[in-house]
């Protein structure tokens, strides 16, 4: 399974979201620190749960890393998270 569907598999299960999009930009970072050949090495993450209602920006990153695990968080050199409640217009 790759990284962005375990991502997903972990975070569907702890946020049941409305909305959940995540994407590999691992191949706009070739020749930074942390790429690594074959990329799934930095995914931005846009998330809506209810679930998230009434944390703060910092509470809402924490959820997600710990639902995505310290495993799969530490196979990662750069996780972007976009986290609300709230669908986008």
């Amino acid at each position: 399974m790759s990284v962005s569907a375990e991502i997903r598999e972990r975070l569907v299960i702890h946020f049941d979201p409305q909305e959940i999009e995540i994407v590999d930009e691992s191949e706009s970072h070739r020749g930074h620190a942390g790429y690594q050949e074959g990329g799934e090495s930095h995914f931005r993450v846009r998330m809506v749960s209810k679930q998230l209602s009434g944390m703060s920006r910092l509470a809402r990153h924490r959820a997600a890393h710990e639902a995505i695990g310290k495993d799969l968080i530490g196979r990662i050199h750069a996780l972007t998270l976009d986290l609300s409640d709230q669908p986008t217009k």
